[in-house]
């Protein structure tokens, strides 16, 4: 075991890891394909996920936004002991935890990491889970394949378009208006029916001006869902063939971000012209695995555009 700086960082170096703490090696050293020079690594390769995670957000930051100097520096972002003296723990043991080693964290110890890694709202959420693990409310939920009358009738009764999604982002639920604006739910196969799969499809990019921005916030949040219940054959499965089949995925998926999924804005492209839509996600009450995606128009004119687009396709 270590007992000083220099022999944790040894300890580290035997763990892929260089003199600044930074990985030299993905996840936890294994790397399950390459698709055009992205690396990807799929969720049952990241056997130390915690580490990764910590390894990843620190590499993201600016030190001299901490007060600390950015001279002879290997690699990007903060070293191990500056966000052990950021969060008043031992950079002993820090190290350790980056390693998987020491067994979990104290509460305590995960608010103080979070704040020296200044840790949004959800990726703070995402530490806690990937440290501690699931509440027992959120272990064994099962992936909805369709919802209930009652909740049809729910999204019957709205005029804005509106869908119900599945933590894998499986479209389970539609209106008439999501139809119209997306795209024809009932005539995709049931495995294509999926946010992120059309997401990355080919013409994607066309029907959405922003869809950079948009891609990368339903991969974020889709990384979140997986952490708050639990890793799924499906979500493994579904982020293996997607960075095998989209570079652009692999990229965004090793990006590691988690991001809660809304409110915020979008712009698609639907007979020549453009729809500014606010999105909200609202979950739905006893079934942990759903949540309903609710887009309105943001302005007066954007609301006329969408009115005027549902009439003509009646």
């Amino acid at each position: 075991m270590p007992t000083t700086k220099d022999s944790a960082t040894r300890a580290g170096q035997t763990e892929g890891m260089d003199s600044n703490g930074s990985p030299t090696t993905t996840a936890s050293g294994t790397i399950a394909a390459s698709v055009d020079g992205a690396t990807i690594v799929s969720i049952d390769d990241e056997t130390n996920a915690l580490g990764v995670y910590l390894r990843d957000r620190r590499s993201k930051l600016d030190p001299t936004a901490f007060g600390f100097s950015a001279a002879r520096r290997r690699t990007p972002g903060l070293r191990r002991e500056e966000v052990a003296q950021r969060a008043n723990v031992s950079a002993t043991w820090y190290t350790w935890l980056e390693q998987g080693r020491g067994g979990a964290p104290s509460l305590d110890a995960l608010e103080r990491i979070a704040a020296a890694l200044a840790l949004s709202d959800a990726e703070r959420d995402h530490l806690f889970f990937l440290a501690l693990g699931h509440g027992p409310e959120a272990r064994g939920v099962d992936s909805t394949t369709e919802i209930t009358p009652q909740l049809q009738r729910v999204l019957d009764a709205n005029a804005n378009p509106s869908i119900i999604a599945t933590s894998t982002w499986d479209i389970v639920g539609w209106n008439r208006a999501a139809v119209k604006l997306f795209g024809d739910y009932d005539k995709m196969p049931a495995k294509e029916r999926n946010t992120l799969r059309l997401m990355f499809s080919p013409g994607a990019r066309e029907r959405r001006v922003d869809w950079e921005h948009h891609a990368r916030g339903v991969v974020a949040a889709f990384r979140a869902e997986t952490a708050r219940l639990g890793t799924s054959e499906r979500a493994t499965r579904l982020v293996d063939e997607l960075s095998r089949s989209s570079p652009e995925f692999a990229a965004m998926w090793n990006d590691r971000d988690v991001a809660a999924l809304g409110p915020g804005q979008t712009r698609i492209e639907r007979d020549g012209e453009t729809l500014l839509l606010d999105y909200s996600s609202f979950g739905v009450n006893g079934q942990p695995d759903l949540h309903m995606i609710v887009y309105t128009p943001a302005t007066a004119q954007d609301d006329e555009r969408l009115r005027s687009l549902l009439e003509r396709s009646r």
